[in-house]
């Protein structure tokens, strides 16, 4: 059974570059506020969605692996 991803944004810390939203757009959007947040809470394993999370300039992404519980970013 392939891995899922939790994805978290933490608002208060988003500055709404948009980098999570160019590079992972089926996961991310930024909302009316110019915050970012998931698409959906939990994701079937993509790397990209933790490509998005490195490149957050604030660190205001987490990826937690669901299966196992692992951080995978920030």
């Amino acid at each position: 059974m392939p891995s899922r991803y939790r994805i978290t944004v933490d608002r208060t810390a988003c500055q709404g570059s948009g980098l999570c939203t160019g590079i992972a757009p089926d996961y991310f959007v930024l909302d009316a506020d110019y915050v970012s947040r998931p698409r959906e809470e939990v994701v079937d394993a993509d790397e990209v969605v933790v490509d998005a999370a490195v490149c957050c300039p604030t660190e205001a992404i987490t990826v937690v692996d669901v299966d196992t519980g692992a951080s995978l970013a920030p």
